[in-house]
């Protein structure tokens, strides 16, 4: 092995070693029980969806810039609000907000097939190389409006949005399944998760922890 590989090799364990650590630390510790949820995250290359200038802290219990006035979410709340989806392997997840493309890796992991939508053109090229250089197959890009969904492959059994809407929008509550959940952060300065679970005769809300996520953006706005 040559010394620029040995160092590749080196650099790979010391960031697999991170991922112990973050799951152990920041999101075991905190109560997150799913197996296969957490992984995922000892799976899934955090430091490769973040700016090389940020790699060190990339497994750090903190959101990170990633460009574009965006964020990449901490990983506790990546972790809770996958968790929340309760994903067995066999769902269809809409996920509103590619954003890096951490997230959409990490349903790639746990879902059967996984339909991500972002706003910011930069933004979905970049995720979308990153996750094809990783060799997810099972996860389709669109550039676009997320409050008008995916309506052409809908209904989803699970829905994720990364962005905070003042009011969770319609179109995407109408594309859950009938059993689906949804979860959304929702507020403007005072912000919170909101689980949907479609019963079959209607939709209930539940109100979950505090959060702080960046604006969800309508197409008109970006304009």
């Amino acid at each position: 092995m040559g010394q620029d590989e040995l160092k590749s090799q080196n650099g790979e364990n010391e960031f697999a070693e991170k991922r112990q650590i973050m799951v152990a630390s920041q999101i075991r510790r905190r109560g997150i029980r799913d197996e296969r949820v957490l992984a995922a995250l000892e799976k899934v290359p955090r430091h490769l969806f973040v700016p090389a200038r940020f790699q060190l802290q990339a497994y750090s219990d903190e959101p990170l810039p990633i460009g574009m006035n965006q964020t990449i979410s901490q990983p506790y709340i990546v972790a809770y609000m996958v968790d929340q989806l309760q994903l067995n392997g066999t769902e269809r997840v809409l996920e509103i907000g590619s954003g890096s493309g951490y997230q959409t890796a990490v349903l790639a992991e746990l879902a059967r097939r996984v339909f991500s939508i972002e706003i910011v053109p930069q933004l979905a090229r970049q995720a979308k190389k990153i996750i094809t250089q990783l060799g997810y197959k099972s996860v389709e890009f669109r550039t676009g409006d997320g409050y008008k969904g995916w309506p052409e492959e809908a209904p989803f059994d699970a829905i994720i949005v990364s962005a905070a809407p003042l009011e969770i929008p319609p179109l995407l509550i109408e594309q859950l399944a009938p059993g689906g959940r949804m979860i959304v952060p929702v507020g403007e300065d005072q912000q919170d998760l909101v689980f949907l679970l479609h019963t079959g005769q209607r939709v209930e809300q539940f109100r979950k922890i505090p959060v702080r996520f960046v604006p969800m953006i309508r197409k008109k706005e970006a304009e």
